[in-house]
């Protein structure tokens, strides 16, 4: 699927059954963590999922639902919260950042997951997809916010940011080999 062409019945299912999805991982408990008003959820692991399988703009499309669906005020969010109020909150630019880091993840699990046989270039590649769009681009939307919301600083807020590293680090792994066990027994293709 590309910008210009329009949604089948299937892709519609698809983008709203993910978007159910990353609602599912979203109200996970979260896990809060001292000094740091932004908790641990599996949010971020739902978005990659849904990035990852679908491609770029059907995952750009699910995340976006799922947008939708906490901007009108839907208790979809980790904790129950939704509603447009979250945006002014220190979590509001990563919220954003899904929405962009939903499209990278796609498209680059489209060019490096998806268009090789080794095994441990298909992980790699879906790895790599999931860090450089559902952790990069998320951050890089997210610290400047966290900073700018807060008060913190961009250095205090970068640095206060590391502590996700290594969990989302471990979530881009795991939905690594979720992409590539599902994509085997079924394949959802690209278009």
């Amino acid at each position: 699927m590309n910008a210009t062409t329009s949604l089948s019945t299937r892709d519609t299912v698809l983008i709203a059954l993910f978007a159910a999805l990353i609602v599912v991982f979203s109200l996970m408990p979260p896990v809060p963590l001292a000094g740091i008003p932004v908790p641990i959820t599996l949010q971020t692991f739902g978005v990659m999922l849904a990035a990852a399988m679908l491609g770029p703009w059907r995952g750009l499309l699910a995340c976006a639902l799922y947008t939708v669906l906490w901007a009108v005020g839907l208790p979809v969010l980790p904790g129950g919260r939704g509603g447009l109020g979250v945006l002014a909150g220190p979590t509001g630019g990563f919220l954003v950042g899904m929405v962009a880091g939903a499209w990278v993840t796609g498209w680059v699990a489209e060019r490096l997951g998806g268009a090789v046989e080794s095994r441990l270039a298909q992980w790699l590649g879906y790895a790599l997809a999931c860090v450089v769009g559902g952790i990069a681009i998320v951050y890089a939307i997210g610290i400047p916010w966290l900073a700018a919301i807060t008060g913190m600083g961009l250095g205090k807020a970068a640095a206060a940011s590391l502590v996700f590293v290594p969990g989302d680090l471990i979530k881009a792994g795991l939905v690594a080999v979720v992409v590539m066990q599902v994509r085997r027994a079924w394949p959802l293709g690209w278009r």
